[in-house]
């Protein structure tokens, strides 16, 4: 028997990338559909249907109904670029990135050859980021492979879609947190048959970076993901100008950082590349031509002192672009939090972006950029129904700045600058319920235009 539940709000939909239209002249906004009166359909835990909220419900009078009013029903956070086993280190003081792996990183990484402790953590962070309107993400293991299984092993208990990895390097970290081009090559084989494709299960070969993969690594990696189509392949680059030059005496042979991927087949269609901040222009161009895609990841460029991520430059040269927390680098768990440090820093390099593109990069863009885009991020029929409601007055300083909204994204806006877990006024996963505010009431009060 056919499961039916009509959502009832406000709604916004993209009918191409913001952007791309940007980078082709026109306003980022119009690239995007308000509805003030919207219905979505769910359908057995997908999207069954999308678009007026009366049309929908006179040709589904027996779905029961779920009214949020001023409420604006999205498709949920999809959070491209995290490392969950950094969850206990979030907001630690003061370091770059290399300090910050040896000095925070590693030795936390070291708990999770305790599978046990690997179990508590997954479950921990899959909780705080579901709170916070995420319902998909991408994430890092350990060298650990129970790592992995103990992630996967969590989103299935909640529904949700994860891309994971394993954590390869062989060199440039302790001797207790490294592996070997076999043992990682063997160790990730074996997880790819346990889980990948097992229901809303993705694998993606993770190479850490280049500095602590050897070339033997490298190439090891860069067969494993050849041999493994539909699989992905994670990984860092152009982080930090020290991280480049060291790449540059590591890999002395090498055009510049993105070659020593390209080198060992680890460029191309579901590639994705955390950070990209230090680019050359060779390297935008392989990018686009070899439809990689790139990682924005706001709040750790900023905490760590990475750099200003040009998004405006990549976008005109056709690069895919999602957004992501970058946990424990990044210094919040919250999509909202990361579209506000997007914004912040688009301003310091003199290209700020319209909350069009920020909702874009949080959604449809980030599930792009991991080749996810008709499964998640997005409200189209067929995809999953994971669905978030937010709430946009949710505090007092956000009300009195969106009351005076004379769009939708003027409504939008104060939220992402300001909204926080409060926001959320529900979560759906799957179908499925999964958060709820305590005090949601189904007609709260807010911006509609009419």
């Amino acid at each position: 028997m056919t499961r039916r539940t009509l959502l009832l709000g406000q709604s916004l939909e993209f009918t191409r990338n913001p952007m791309a239209a940007r980078a082709e002249g026109a306003p980022p906004e119009d690239a995007a559909r308000h509805l003030s009166h919207a219905g979505v359909l769910i359908e057995d835990g997908l999207i069954g249907a999308f678009g007026e909220a009366a049309t929908l419900a006179a040709r589904y009078p027996e779905a029961p109904i779920i009214d949020y009013g001023a409420g604006l029903i999205l498709p949920g956070f999809v959070d491209a670029h995290v490392h969950y086993a950094q969850t206990g280190i979030i907001a630690s003081w003061g370091k770059r990135l290399i300090d910050w792996l040896n000095d925070y990183t590693f030795p936390e990484e070291r708990r999770f050859a305790d599978p046990a402790y690997a179990i508590t953590l997954a479950g921990r962070y899959l909780d705080l980021v579901l709170a916070n309107g995420t319902t998909t993400v991408a994430s890092y293991g350990t060298v650990h492979a129970e790592s992995v299984t103990a992630l996967f092993q969590a989103a299935l208990a909640r529904g949700m879609a994860v891309v994971a990895g394993k954590t390869c390097m062989d060199r440039n970290a302790p001797d207790w947190l490294t592996d070997t081009p076999q043992s990682a090559y063997d160790d990730s084989a074996r997880l790819i048959r346990r889980w990948h494709g097992q229901n809303r299960a993705t694998y993606a070969v993770t190479p850490r970076f280049a500095p602590t993969s050897s070339p033997e690594q490298l190439e090891v990696m860069g067969a494993l993901w050849a041999e493994n189509p539909g699989t992905l392949m994670q990984t860092h680059l152009s982080e930090q100008v020290e991280e480049i030059a060291w790449v540059k005496d590591l890999y002395p042979k090498a055009r510049d950082y993105l070659d020593v991927y390209e080198t060992y087949g680890l460029t191309g269609p579901g590639a994705v590349f955390g950070h990209a901040i230090h680019l050359t222009d060779r390297e935008i161009a392989h990018l686009s031509d070899s439809g990689s895609s790139v990682v924005h990841c706001p709040t750790s460029n900023a905490f760590i002192g990475s750099g200003l991520f040009q998004a405006a430059r990549l976008a005109k040269a056709g690069i895919t672009m999602g957004l992501a927390t970058d946990t424990g680098g990044g210094s919040s768990f919250s999509m909202l939090r990361t579209m506000a440090a997007a914004y912040d820093i688009s301003q310091l390099a003199g290209t700020p972006l319209h909350p069009a593109e920020l909702l874009w990069l949080a959604t449809a863009g980030a599930a792009e950029s991991l080749q996810m885009q008709d499964q998640v991020g997005t409200l189209a029929p067929g995809s999953a129904a994971d669905i978030i409601v937010l709430d946009l007055n949710s505090t007092p300083a956000i009300a009195q700045r969106a009351q005076r909204a004379g769009d939708i994204w003027g409504a939008l806006f104060p939220t992402m600058m300001m909204g926080d877990d409060r926001a959320l006024r529900s979560v759906w996963v799957s179908g499925a319920e999964r958060q709820r505010q305590p005090d949601s009431r189904p007609a709260a009060a807010g911006f509609i235009a009419r």
